[in-house]
């Protein structure tokens, strides 16, 4: 009862009047452990907060939790949205919490969230090594896209600033899986870099911004269209500041056309692009991979490339530039040789489906005996001759034109032969023969597989960590050595470096 006493009795010192305008709102809170129900009503009005124990007034909301979990939301321990989905908190009215909750800061507990609070001790970080040394990036961006990005840059040895809400932070820093109080998938996506705090609609803050943008070759921001503008952040202001800036806006549709102000996520993008309707199964509905095609390939992986390529240009040219990146454009290039396909063909024939997803016989996943599955990619004709002499099926060779596999039923024989043997014994005849024949691997064969060992494409960090390291290979650099773990909020001394003072406002 305490704890969730002092949570309550916090928020008039947490509140935060220039966020709650002319709203005027009341909230009941339900709130049950093992021996009790707690009860709480709180009303803003007129840019004032109170609080009392107990059910008065008319709510606009209800909120519906047990303590524990309560107080878990309240100091970022577990994410809202996940909360919302699982149940663990209900809510009468979404729209009206979302109102009231934006107007307090996050709830600190006596020992500190992980989420929120400060290192004790401010940290140096290493030297760093690489093709991108001597670059310094200022990252704003959130989640999967931006984040994935930025730590690639950072482990070819640019120096990475994230630059997060003091009292929110980067919201995957509460996604489940979490080990030990942090989010792995935080950790997955944050190592290489440095972390510093500041509230962008300070204008402390956002001086303090302003003075790293002027010490900083490229700035990545991942906000809806728009956001940078009204925060007089946009390109055209911080150019003043430093005219040689790349800056990068990564977002779904784009900085204009007519869906740039629209919400979306991965399977948003994939859908508009085209790509997930290439992607069908037996019954003719789309299929939606578990991988983040748009925000890895279309976000991350282009945003490398922007990156690169803009600094390579204001070293020729001495400008700085701003980047339109879109996820939903960059993903077009997936459509390319499906677009030629069709501009050629009025229909797909005797394919039934599009010959490199599954149309050809020498070419798809074929189910095992002991139901593993095994890819066969045999496109060349010195392949397909290759598997049909390793499998004793001489005959077959003459049917690799796809109006012959038709003819000869050659579908349904391979889909029988590959039935026959165990994906364990397909795997060790495709040793013996360069056939382009492989065994789909499970996530598990990845992490025990001895080709990404020995390329330490998977490797142990100093605590023991799986981890995914930089695909690129830079002739022998160790770019090991740039791959510290993701920092926690704040905890770097980049301002005192750069002699910048902030005025520190606990609460």
């Amino acid at each position: 009862m305490r704890k969730i006493n002092q949570l309550f009795q916090s928020l008039p010192i947490r509140f935060r009047p220039e966020k709650a305008g002319n709203l005027n709102i009341i909230v009941h809170f339900v709130l049950k452990d093992i021996k009790d129900t707690h009860k709480f009503s709180v009303k803003i009005h007129d840019s004032k907060v109170e609080v009392n124990e107990g059910i008065s007034g008319d709510a606009n909301c209800i909120v519906k939790s047990n303590v524990s979990t309560y107080i878990k939301l309240e100091t970022g321990e577990i994410n809202p949205q996940l909360a919302l989905l699982t149940g663990k908190v209900k809510v009468s009215d979404i729209n009206e919490m979302l109102r009231f909750t934006k107007c307090f800061r996050k709830y600190k507990k006596q020992e500190g969230s992980h989420i929120l609070k400060k290192a004790e001790k401010k940290i140096s970080r290493p030297e760093k090594v690489g093709p991108l040394t001597g670059v310094r990036i200022l990252d704003l961006s959130r989640l999967l896209p931006g984040p994935m990005a930025t730590q690639m840059l950072g482990q070819m040895g640019a120096e990475v600033i994230k630059i997060e809400d003091p009292e929110n932070g980067d919201p995957i820093r509460s996604y489940p899986p979490v080990e030990n109080g942090e989010s792995l998938y935080y950790l997955a996506l944050n190592r290489s870099k440095r972390s510093v705090a500041l509230d962008l609609y300070s204008e402390e803050d956002k001086n303090i911004l302003l003075s790293l943008v002027e010490k900083s070759d490229v700035l990545i921001e991942q906000f809806r269209p728009g956001v940078m503008k009204a925060l007089n952040l946009d390109y055209d202001s911080l150019k003043k500041i430093n005219p040689k800036l790349i800056m990068i806006s990564l977002s779904g549709y784009g900085q204009f056309g007519e869906l740039y102000s629209r919400a979306g996520h991965d399977i948003n993008y994939m859908a508009t692009s085209g790509v997930l309707d290439l992607n069908r199964d037996a019954d003719g509905k789309p299929v939606v991979p578990d991988f983040q095609l748009a925000d890895i390939a279309g976000g991350s992986y282009m945003l490398l490339t922007a990156v690169t390529t803009a600094l390579y240009s204001v070293k020729n040219t001495g400008e700085g530039l701003h980047i339109d990146l879109s996820m939903t454009d960059a993903l077009l290039p997936f459509t390319t040789m499906s677009f030629t396909r069709k501009s050629r063909e009025n229909d797909i024939g005797l394919y039934k489906k599009a010959p490199l997803s599954g149309g050809l016989a020498n070419y798809d996943v074929y189910k095992t005996k002991d139901g593993g599955w095994m890819a066969l990619g045999a496109l060349e004709p010195k392949f397909w001759n290759t598997f049909c002499d390793a499998v004793g099926k001489k005959k077959w060779k003459a049917y690799l034109l796809p109006e012959e596999a038709h003819k000869h039923g050659l579908k349904t024989q391979v889909i029988e032969l590959f039935l026959r043997k165990t994906k364990a014994e397909w795997t060790e005849i495709s040793k013996k023969y360069d056939m382009c024949l492989t065994p789909v691997s499970t996530l598990e064969d990845v992490l025990n597989n001895n080709h990404f060992l020995e390329r330490g494409a998977i490797f142990k960090d100093t605590d023991e960590e799986t981890l995914l390291n930089f695909p690129i290979k830079f002739g022998k650099l160790d770019l090991g050595v740039n791959s510290w773990k993701a920092p926690l909020l704040d905890e770097d001394n980049v301002l005192e470096e750069f002699g910048i003072k902030k005025e520190e406002n606990d609460l």
